[in-house]
């Protein structure tokens, strides 16, 4: 699987109407539903605002989209299928059309809401995911620099460091690397799982 490094957008005019797409990572599908509902609010005065969604949430990939009164299987479907062609997770894209006055047909319907997602996409940075933890960590001041080439070396991303009476450190890696953290800091009983099965990035 694979995500989005951040939000992007992109606009295309074809046969006088205008199509906007505006693409975002969300970490549910709440957060998708808010996205649809923010763009939708924006342009309010637009003749549809077409959307699909995949977010990982529950232990299943969630998948829905909606053609927002366009023939059916015309819009929200091809931009699903394009999301679902790269893979991609916990993102949501919305396409706003205003209507120009040439009807397009099912068929350049379809590529022009194709279209107008793929040209958003190609902006993005995508990266690949695996399924994790996080974890929390709490060490000395003289051993955070040894913490930190651990996690260099076996490629452990830290999320968070935060100085106070000892260093607590947020990280997030796959579980057989956490023993690798566990065995060069035997001595230490203060690694605490926070989060199971999240999506982390794939180093």
């Amino acid at each position: 699987m694979k995500k989005l490094d951040g939000n992007v957008s992109a606009e295309l005019t074809i046969k006088k109407s205008k199509f906007i797409a505006n693409i975002f990572v969300v970490k549910n599908e709440k957060e998708a539903i808010e996205k649809i509902n923010e763009v939708s609010k924006k342009y309010f005065d637009a003749k549809h605002n077409c959307y699909a969604y995949r977010v990982y949430e529950n232990n299943q990939v969630i998948e829905k989209f909606s053609d927002n009164g366009e023939p059916s299987g015309t819009a929200g479907l091809p931009m699903l299928d394009i999301l679902k062609g790269q893979d991609l997770i916990n993102v949501v894209a919305i396409v706003t059309r205003y209507f120009g006055g040439i009807l397009l047909g099912t068929g350049g319907l379809v590529k022009a809401y194709s279209d107008t997602t793929k040209e958003a996409l190609k902006e993005a940075k995508i990266f690949e995911v695996e399924f994790g933890n996080t974890y929390s960590i709490s060490i000395n001041y003289d051993e955070v620099k040894t913490f930190e080439n651990i996690c260099e070396s076996n490629k452990i991303k830290i999320l968070s460091t935060n100085y106070e009476e000892n260093v607590e450190i947020i990280f997030e890696t796959i579980p057989k690397k956490v023993e690798i953290v566990k065995s060069k800091f035997y001595n230490n009983t203060k690694i605490e799982l926070i989060n199971e099965n999240v999506l982390i990035e794939k180093l």
